[in-house]
């Protein structure tokens, strides 16, 4: 089936701007925010809440079988830290957001984290662990990682996907 729209991931660490940036997108381009967090509370695609993270415990399998009709179709911004689960053939562009570990430090603290969580995120920032994920599950071609610390990064991160959706579709019309 071919789509006459991309699916994008918008990902990174907790705390590096995904959901604006997913936002803005969906403002700007008509695709839908498609919002993990969100799938997995409402459509009770997990196995319960742990405690000491504060976070569900995702139900990966069932996650997939929740979105699998609606990514197929194209059209989606989907929002989370994790994309390496998502089938290569549901998905046309990989964004990973990253941050200097100060800048995500002062998100996550105003955001309440508990300690536990707020250094597990900072580690996995500074290791790169969403970016590895990312580059281990996806072609090259279709992956980016852009600076998320000001908002005219964040302006400049959305005007340059955008271009991408524009080139996307003309290449898809001629292809």
């Amino acid at each position: 089936m071919t789509r006459n729209q991309p699916n994008i991931i918008i990902t990174g660490t907790p705390g590096v701007g995904k959901t604006s940036h997913a936002e803005l997108l969906a403002q700007g381009t008509g695709l839908e925010h498609l919002s993990i967090n969100q799938v997995v509370k409402e459509r009770e695609c997990h196995e319960g809440w742990d405690e000491g993270m504060s976070t569900w415990i995702v139900d990966e399998d069932k996650l997939l079988d929740e979105i699998e009709d609606q990514l197929k179709k194209g059209g989606y911004i989907i929002d989370w830290h994790a994309c390496d689960l998502f089938p290569r053939s549901w998905i046309d562009l990989v964004v990973v957001l990253r941050t200097n570990s100060t800048c995500l430090y002062d998100r996550l603290k105003a955001r309440g984290y508990a300690e536990a969580k707020l250094q597990e995120n900072l580690d996995s920032e500074i290791m790169e662990v969403v970016a590895e994920e990312a580059r281990e599950a996806y072609d090259e071609e279709c992956v980016v990682e852009l600076w998320s610390q000001t908002a005219e990064e964040m302006e400049a991160n959305v005007e340059r996907i955008e271009e991408w959706l524009r080139n996307w579709k003309i290449n898809s019309r001629d292809g």
